[in-house]
């Protein structure tokens, strides 16, 4: 049984406040312990901003929504758990702390299957996950994925974009899709998973070594994470791909990950080694190389998302 830790009364403590509070105790307490506070029901009121004073029988209570709450947990590396109520005013906000070592950015596996079919990685649902599929949805929108007959995924894993593209398409069996890893589990699940497709083929191979393959040339190219990993060449591979595999009336969208995956949440916020917080610096430096760069070969660059950054580049030419 987990130890839970109820304080004292934040209904009136400044949102600063409660912040350096939790954060000591969270440093306290081990993995999977929860701690528990008490706070304003937020369905009291609607239309109130953070930080509103709430007069309920002549008592003073500053309101917070739950996505205040929910952004506080995974700041501090912790899951939110189901409120309880109190009373009619008062609710129980509980946090339960994370496990930072099971997670797939620190798994101790040979880098073929660091994102294989017995992987952590292999457990993510990116397709779960709301903000990443709205604005996924969104980018294949914005990139007329109707218009792209043939389609390549570059570290396509076991293929949640293709997933999300056969929902959004309308014409579907009309597209010629390629995916292309390095993993051989993850493109043997690829190919289970979408065996009664015949317009969508697999492929195991090295994307650094991409031009070996000759292959014609592509109307759009989706890359999710994947360009950023520390065995490629960012900005040099690119370049290569834009150069030898889009066609110049192509599109483009490219995922770069703000965000960490652990013991099963969604953690906002890039890191970078040497940093204990979260630091987009290189996250901003990459997309804003990508963004300059398309815009000099003549694409319309949009920028969208949140926990992933949604970069879809379009041919004016």
């Amino acid at each position: 049984m987990h130890y839970i830790w109820i304080m004292q009364n934040f209904s009136t403590t400044p949102m600063g406040d409660i912040i350096n509070i939790l954060q000591e105790e969270v440093k306290n307490i081990s993995v999977k312990e929860i701690i528990s506070f008490e706070v304003l029901n937020p369905d009291i009121i609607s239309d109130a901003y953070n930080g509103t004073k709430v007069f309920i029988n002549d008592k003073e209570y500053i309101y917070r929504g739950f996505k205040s709450w929910m952004d506080l947990a995974h700041q501090l590396k912790c899951k939110m758990l189901m409120p309880q109520a109190i009373d009619e005013n008062l609710i129980l906000i509980r946090y339960e702390k994370l496990n930072e070592d099971v997670s797939f950015h620190t798994a101790d596996i040979k880098k073929e299957e660091k994102y294989g079919e017995e992987s952590i990685f292999s457990q993510i649902h990116k397709n779960e996950e709301a903000s990443f599929i709205y604005y996924y949805k969104q980018a294949l929108k914005n990139a007329h994925v109707d218009k792209r007959l043939r389609i390549l995924n570059l570290g396509v894993n076991s293929g949640d974009e293709f997933e999300a593209l056969l929902k959004e398409s309308k014409n579907f069996d009309a597209l010629e899709l390629l995916g292309i890893d390095y993993c051989p589990s993850a493109i043997k699940k690829a190919e289970e998973k979408f065996k009664e497709y015949e317009n969508i083929k697999f492929l195991e191979y090295d994307i650094n070594r991409l031009n070996e393959l000759n292959l014609e040339k592509f109307d759009l190219i989706i890359t999710i994470g994947t360009l950023q990993s520390s065995n490629l060449e960012f900005h040099k591979l690119l370049m290569s791909i834009v150069q030898n595999q889009l066609k110049k009336d192509g599109a483009m969208i490219l995922g770069f990950p703000n965000c960490r995956w652990i013991n099963g949440e969604m953690i906002y916020g890039a890191r970078v080694k040497n940093y204990s917080f979260s630091e987009m610096g290189l996250l901003y430096k990459d997309v804003l190389f990508v963004k300059k760069y398309l815009q000099q070969k003549k694409f319309r660059v949009t920028l969208t998302g949140k926990d992933y950054i949604f970069l879809t580049a379009t041919s004016i030419k």
